[in-house]
C-alpha cells in the first residue's frame, strides 16, 4: 500500500515538473517568436544581449591581444556588466563601479601588506568592504568592491604596478562598456510609456464596460461590484507601471544626442507627460466610481442604489465612454480612431446625460440615499468623459 502511495505520489510530482518545464519553454517560444516579429521588449532584450557580449569580446581583444596582458580578466567583465539600460545608467554604474573596484583593489593590498598572510587579508578587509558596500552612493555596485578584493588576494598580485594595472583595466572596461552602449543602437525607451497608456485606456475601458452590462441587467450585487473594485485596483497597478516607464525614457534620452537616437529604431513621438496626469485622472475617476457601487449594494450601510431604469440609462452613459476609452487605446497604438467621438455619440451623451439630471430630481423627491448615489453617480460619469475623450474640456470652456 505504501509502494502504491508512493508511486503515485512521484507520478504526481513528475507530472507537474513536466508541466512546468512545457509552460516555460512555451514562454521561451513565445518571447523568441516576439522577438523576431516586430520591435518589443523582447527584441530589446535581444539586442542588449548581443550587446553586452560585443563589449567583453572587444575589452578583452582590446586588453589581451592589443595590449598584450596575458590576465585580462578585469576588462571583458566590467565591459560586460556596464551594458545597462539606458547610456545614463551605463555612465552612473561605471563610475560606482570603478571607484568599488579602486577601493577594493587598494583595500585588500593594505591588509595582505599588514598582515603579510591571504586568510587575515580576507579577514581584514572583505568585512569592512562589504559594510563600504551598503553605502548608497555605490548603488548596487557597491558588492563588487568585496569581489575585487577576493580576486586581489587570490590572484597574490598586490604589488603597486599590480595594484594600478587591475585599475588600468577596470577602467578601460568601463569606457568600452559605455562606448558599445551609447553608440551602437543606443537603448531609448519610449516604447513602454506609449504601451502602457494605451494598456490603461483599454483596461479602463474594460472596466466600464463590465460596469455597464451589470447594471443594464440588474443582476448585481455586493459581490459583483466587488468585481469592479478589483478591476479598478488593477487600474492602479497599470498606472504605477506607467510611472515608473516614463522614468525609464526620461533617462534613456540623458546623454544621448539627436543622430545617436536616429540610430534605434524606437519612434520618438512619445506622448506627453501631460498623457499620464489626465489617464491618472481616469483611474482616479473609475475608482471612485466602483467604490461608490460598492457602498449602495452593501445591505449595512444607509446609501441605496438608484431605480433600475436610471441605471439602464447610466450604464449606456458609461457604454459611450467605455468606447471613448478604446478609441483612446487605438490612438496610442498608432491606429487611428482619433475621431471618436463622432457627431452622433456626442448627441447621444448629451441626451443621456439630460435624462440622468432628470432621474436625479425624481430621485430627490424619493429621499437623500437614493439621491448621494445617483448624484455621485453623474458627477464621476461627467468627470470620465471629460477627461476620456480629449478636446471636450476646452469645448465646454469655450461654450
Amino acid at each position: 500500500m505504501s509502494n502504491r502511495v508512493g508511486t503515485q505520489a512521484a507520478d504526481g510530482a513528475g507530472a507537474r515538473w513536466a508541466g512546468a518545464v512545457r509552460r516555460e519553454a512555451g514562454a521561451v517560444g513565445r518571447a523568441a517568436r516576439a522577438a523576431r516579429d516586430g520591435p518589443g521588449r523582447e527584441r530589446d532584450l535581444v539586442v542588449q544581449a548581443l550587446k553586452a557580449a560585443l563589449s567583453a569580446v572587444l575589452a578583452w581583444f582590446v586588453a589581451s591581444d592589443w595590449l598584450g596582458d596575458p590576465m585580462a580578466l578585469m576588462a571583458p567583465w566590467v565591459a560586460l556588466v556596464l551594458v545597462q539600460a539606458t547610456v545614463y545608467g551605463s555612465l552612473r554604474q561605471a563610475a560606482q563601479q570603478w571607484t568599488a573596484i579602486c577601493a577594493g583593489t587598494l583595500l585588500a593590498s593594505a591588509a595582505q601588506a599588514l598582515t603579510g598572510n591571504t586568510l587575515g587579508a580576507l579577514a581584514l578587509s572583505v568585512p569592512l568592504l562589504m559594510l563600504l558596500a551598503q553605502w548608497p552612493r555605490f548603488g548596487d555596485q557597491g558588492v563588487y568592491a568585496a569581489t575585487t578584493a577576493v580576486f586581489t588576494l587570490a590572484s597574490g598580485a598586490v604589488s603597486v604596478p599590480a595594484v594600478g594595472h587591475r585599475v588600468g583595466q577596470a577602467a578601460l572596461g568601463a569606457v568600452i562598456g559605455v562606448a558599445v552602449n551609447a553608440l551602437v543602437l543606443p537603448p531609448v525607451h519610449l516604447r513602454d510609456v506609449r504601451e502602457n497608456l494605451g494598456a490603461l485606456a483599454r483596461e479602463a475601458a474594460e472596466v466600464l464596460h463590465a460596469v455597464a452590462a451589470g447594471l443594464r441587467d440588474g443582476e448585481w450585487d455586493a459581490a459583483t461590484a466587488g468585481d469592479w473594485s478589483r478591476g479598478a485596483a488593477r487600474l492602479e497597478r497599470r498606472r504605477e507601471g506607467l510611472r515608473s516607464a516614463r522614468g525609464w525614457s526620461r533617462e534613456s534620452l540623458r546623454l544621448t544626442t539627436g543622430p545617436l537616437r536616429a540610430l534605434h529604431r524606437v519612434p520618438l513621438d512619445v506622448p506627453p507627460e501631460s498623457e499620464d496626469a489626465r489617464w491618472g485622472r481616469v483611474t482616479d475617476h473609475v475608482t471612485a466610481l466602483t467604490r461608490t457601487l460598492a457602498v449602495a449594494a452593501d445591505d449595512t450601510r444607509a446609501p441605496a442604489p438608484p431605480e433600475a431604469a436610471a441605471l439602464r440609462v447610466y450604464a449606456r452613459l458609461l457604454d459611450l465612454i467605455g468606447d471613448a476609452c478604446e478609441a483612446e487605446a487605438e490612438r496610442f497604438r498608432g491606429a487611428g480612431a482619433v475621431g471618436y467621438p463622432d457627431a452622433e455619440a456626442e448627441t447621444e451623451t448629451e441626451e443621456l446625460r439630460t435624462r440622468l439630471q432628470g432621474s436625479l430630481r425624481v430621485h430627490a423627491g424619493q429621499g437623500a440615499a437614493r439621491t448621494a448615489v445617483l448624484g455621485t453617480l453623474l458627477l464621476q460619469a461627467e468627470n470620465l468623459w471629460v477627461e476620456a475623450v480629449p478636446g471636450t474640456r476646452q469645448r465646454e470652456r469655450a461654450e
